[in-house]
């Protein structure tokens, strides 16, 4: 399964989905990052066609590969696969991020028809709905882009593709880690606070549990996701949240 994380528009959770949603599910999967290419020191970010080449050869001998095409060089890759003809078939899948404000969703319908434009059906365009909030639904946080594919269904939009807002992933840039790691870690942190003089230590534990508790809950909404995702067979075995500690 190869699997392209795009849409024109920043801050809609690229890295977020490729890392902690499709990664951990994908057996042997990669992360290529494709973001920031510069043709020259003069220059803004831009995707070269000999890197483009670069990309297709590089996907064609592995089974199992995810890109993460920053939104930098979105334009470009759209305009390279027309010249590399059928190299948008690389990909089994594209997996369009979207966040709630008007701004984002307005750029996903934009990517979504780009995409379309280029021949890839509704069923091979995925959109992950995410940084919902809590209390709210898909249907209420996302009308303008749900209404678009009402009217013009270029894209699967299911409503269980979605993700919470959730610090976890900010908690998970700062440590380094991965969620699995957090979640199957059994060290009882209410013992070393009560056990701790120093109230900085205190709270480095405390801030420990309360990453372990984030990354414990989240693992069940992302499974959940993935399913939804419907990606086919290639899904490995559902990540799994790890015994609950009585911390």
């Amino acid at each position: 399964m190869k699997v392209a994380v795009i849409n024109f528009s920043g801050n809609v959770g690229k890295s977020t989905i490729c890392r902690h949603l499709l990664a951990p599910r994908i057996p042997g999967a990669e992360v290529i990052a494709v973001e920031s290419l510069n043709a020259s020191a003069n220059q803004g970010p831009a995707l070269r066609g000999r890197q483009f080449g670069e990309l297709q050869e590089y996907l064609q001998p592995v089974d199992n590969a995810i890109v993460d095409i920053g939104a930098s060089n979105v334009e470009d890759l759209l305009g390279l696969m027309q010249l590399y003809e059928g190299s948008q078939e690389d990909f089994d899948c594209y997996v369009v991020p979207t966040v709630p404000p008007l701004k984002q969703q307005q750029d996903t319908i934009a990517t979504l028809i780009e995409l379309s434009r280029l021949g890839i059906s509704a069923a091979r365009l995925k959109v992950v709905f995410n940084m919902v909030e809590l209390g709210r639904t898909v249907e209420q946080t996302f009308l303008l882009l749900l209404d678009y594919l009402a009217e013009q269904p270029i894209a699967t939009a299911q409503p269980a593709c979605r993700l919470r807002l959730n610090e976890i992933y900010a908690r998970m840039r700062r440590s380094g880690t991965d969620l699995s790691t957090w979640a199957a870690d059994s060290t009882d942190y209410k013992a070393l606070i009560a056990a701790a003089t120093d109230a900085n230590e205190k709270l480095e534990h405390a801030q420990k549990l309360a990453t372990r508790r984030l990354a414990t809950g989240v693992i069940p909404e992302l499974n959940a996701c993935f399913a939804a995702l419907n990606l086919g067979t290639v899904a490995s075995t559902p990540v799994r949240a790890g015994q609950r500690n009585a911390g």
